[in-house]
């Protein structure tokens, strides 16, 4: 079953690290993602830029009338201190092995975070073209086009 592992922690610790700190957490989380990787369950994974980056659609709470105009706020639309900054979707047998694979995540990343599990299907894969998609390395920390 497909199930995506959502990341969630403080963002202004995770954004204050320097060059350093992030790559000795990348190198720590390339660990844990390998052995994933070489069995070719690990799907995409990412990390979402900060809050201040971005933008809410939201309708209105009458669910009568799909004509409601939806409001595009700046931000997010979340009061809380820890807010969804990545995710990874893999491939996993059971719940118990991806809990088992959120648990070393948790384990390697410093400071306070949640890992939420869900199950998901594909509705559609999607195709991203070449030189649209801006990825970074997870042991360096360094960017590129692919």
């Amino acid at each position: 079953m497909l199930y995506a592992i959502l990341c969630y922690a403080h963002e202004e610790t995770v954004f204050a690290w320097s060059k350093e700190e992030e790559a000795a957490v990348m190198e720590r989380l390339y660990a844990v993602q390998e052995p994933l990787m070489k069995a070719g369950k690990l799907g995409p994974t990412g990390r979402l830029m900060p809050t201040t980056a971005a933008t809410t659609v939201r309708k209105g709470k009458s669910q009568s009338d799909a004509r409601d105009e939806a409001l595009v706020l700046d931000g997010p639309f979340a009061e809380t201190k820890e807010v969804l900054l990545g995710f990874y979707t893999a491939e996993f047998d059971s719940l118990d092995e991806a809990v088992a694979f959120a648990k070393d995540l948790s384990a390697v990343n410093p400071g306070s975070s949640s890992y939420e599990i869900r199950p998901f299907y594909v509705f559609h894969p999607g195709e991203i073209r070449a030189g649209e998609i801006t990825t970074t390395d997870s042991r360096t920390g360094e960017g590129g086009s692919s």
